[in-house]
């Protein structure tokens, strides 16, 4: 079993920025593929970010791309993701997921749907005032 817990999340001026953070527990955090998802009142939630186990490989959605960044600390078990010059379109909560490869992950195929992972934790509100 796997527990992700996010912190980081808040209250921030549009142009602003914000750091996520998201500790995972278990022993084999450098075999789980990472990503950020957001769902925003009255909308499905969507993909953000997804970084590979090494952390070389890293995609975005187009709408962030530029301003958002994944990174991760396998020796923290921890995987983050920066936020800058964030936008009202932007509030939401923000979900950090983890899917367990049993196969080298390359990084070549891009994980992107929400049924492609494995665990999730509870959320962080962030919230981006105009």
């Amino acid at each position: 079993q796997v527990q992700l817990v996010e912190s980081g999340g808040g209250l921030v001026q549009a142009g602003g920025s914000l750091r996520l953070s998201c500790a995972a527990s278990g022993r084999t955090f450098s075999r789980y593929r990472m990503g950020w998802f957001r769902q925003a009142p009255g909308k499905e939630r969507e993909f953000v970010a997804t970084i590979s186990w090494s952390g070389i490989t890293t995609n975005y959605a187009d709408s962030v791309k530029g301003r958002f960044t994944i990174s991760r600390d396998n020796a923290k078990n921890t995987v983050y993701l920066q936020m800058n010059s964030l936008k009202p379109e932007d509030t939401a909560v923000y979900y950090c997921a983890a899917k367990v490869l049993y196969t080298y992950d390359s990084g070549s195929y891009i994980y992107t749907q929400t049924i492609e992972y494995d665990y999730w934790g509870q959320g962080t509100q962030v919230t981006v005032s105009s």
